[in-house]
């Protein structure tokens, strides 16, 4: 697999109210909303950074607003964009890691694979046509 580099990295927040204190509040971060998904993509050191409630991120992961109970809730996510989604969600597979999302395409037109990594870190391997120098194909 060949990864491109670190498409977005954040919190995963059961307090939408205390992460936006926090991160715009305390730390003084610019950054807009979409509802309770807090994002920029103007901090040095990211492409994006973004507080994801976690009732949106068990949405993107099982299509309902709660986390399974028989998984660990992760405290942050992680994406790397790649090469080819297809052939890491394949790699992924064949090294024996479970998939909780294979290959989707997002409503904001991203293309997604998730899974949870050994610590707890809901990965995905991705690609974000918007975050690449080159035009999508």
């Amino acid at each position: 697999m060949e990864v491109l580099f670190i498409a977005g990295f954040g919190p995963v927040s059961r307090d939408a109210a205390a992460a936006r204190d926090f991160y715009t509040g305390a730390l003084g971060l610019r950054m807009e909303a979409d509802g309770d998904y807090l994002h920029t993509g103007v901090l040095p050191g990211s492409k994006h950074f973004a507080v994801w409630p976690l009732e949106d991120a068990a949405q993107s992961c099982f299509g309902r607003d709660e986390w399974p109970e028989d998984m660990p809730v992760p405290q942050a996510w992680i994406e790397f964009d790649v090469a080819d989604i297809a052939a890491g969600t394949m790699e992924l597979e064949a090294k024996g890691y479970r998939i909780l999302v294979a290959n989707r395409g997002e409503p904001w037109g991203q293309a997604v694979t998730r899974l949870m990594g050994p610590e707890g870190l809901l990965v995905g391997i991705t690609r974000t046509p918007w975050l690449r120098a080159e035009p999508d194909a």
